[in-house]
């Protein structure tokens, strides 16, 4: 083998070992070149759960809502809603998400009759409870 044919191959290893480790300067140059696959995932949708501890309470009797909290992060804080008329209002009633998913939350209701609940956390929105209040 001729100088100059050896010298050039020992820099096309030279600067492979360089360039990415001993797998590249043995690779073969397709292997070098292709492409890595890209795989898009989408963001879990966010989803919320509520389950009231009671269906009916007295005046001012506490009770709590619970349930989980899929696609939201652990700390979060969730908020219970109250429809009053056509609109939904936020309560005094929050309670952070924890590690595990769940949260729960203690409310108060002064609102005598059948009211309409839910949680919400930013767009996110649980699915309507009931509880009466006597």
């Amino acid at each position: 083998m001729n100088r100059a044919v050896r010298y050039a191959a020992v820099g096309v290893i030279a600067v492979a070992l360089l360039a990415g480790g001993s797998a590249a300067a043995f690779a073969a140059p397709a292997d070098l070149h292709s492409p890595t696959p890209l795989v898009a995932t989408a963001p879990a949708e966010a989803q919320l759960t509520a389950k009231a501890s009671a269906t009916t309470v007295q005046a001012w009797q506490e009770f709590r809502i619970s349930g989980a909290a899929k696609g939201i992060k652990a700390g979060t804080k969730v908020t219970v809603q109250q429809k009053q008329g056509s609109k939904w209002v936020a309560l005094p009633a929050q309670a952070p998400v924890n590690a595990t998913g769940t949260y729960a939350v203690r409310v108060k209701l002064g609102l005598k009759g059948v009211n309409q609940l839910r949680v919400g956390s930013g767009a996110t929105v649980s699915p309507v409870v009931q509880v009466t209040v006597r």
